[in-house]
């Protein structure tokens, strides 16, 4: 059983890409290897899984979300879905990092989508992002 978090994933379409913790390959996922609900399954969302070697590279199968908030935040694998009858904007739950969580998140999908980025432009990007998700309240100082 391998542990990872996934890195994005199309509901429309019905498949994502999983980043292993510890590196690597991003593994393929496919809707129908999920043994949750496909919603669950958003960006940043911990997950533990099985591969395999497909036609194309790393498959996932057996992919189960893994709820495991280190701050009590509330993760994906915690909020209510969307569009419960009832529901107002008000009352949907929402992850709010810290500076810190949102800075490694950021480092870890610009080294999975852009791993011939240098130290110092990585630096300068996460920078700029953290500084927006400041002035706009989301995330948590």
């Amino acid at each position: 059983m391998r542990s990872g978090r996934i890195l994005r994933f199309d509901e429309v379409r019905g498949y994502g890409f999983i980043v292993p913790d510890g590196g690597g390959e991003d593994v393929f996922v496919h809707a129908n290897e999920l043994l949750d609900d496909k919603a669950a399954f958003s960006p940043g969302t911990a997950v533990e899984f099985e591969v395999t070697e497909g036609e194309r590279g790393l498959k996932a199968f057996a992919v189960r979300a893994v709820s495991s908030p280190s701050n009590g935040s509330a993760s994906a694998v915690d909020r209510a879905p969307a569009g419960d009858a009832g529901d107002s904007p008000d009352d949907m739950l929402c992850d709010v990092l810290s500076r810190k969580e949102l800075s490694r998140e950021i480092v870890d999908v610009l080294l999975a989508e852009a791993p011939d980025l240098t130290g110092a432009q990585i630096v300068k990007i996460r920078g700029s992002i953290v500084e927006i998700a400041h002035k706009h309240g989301w995330i948590d100082d």
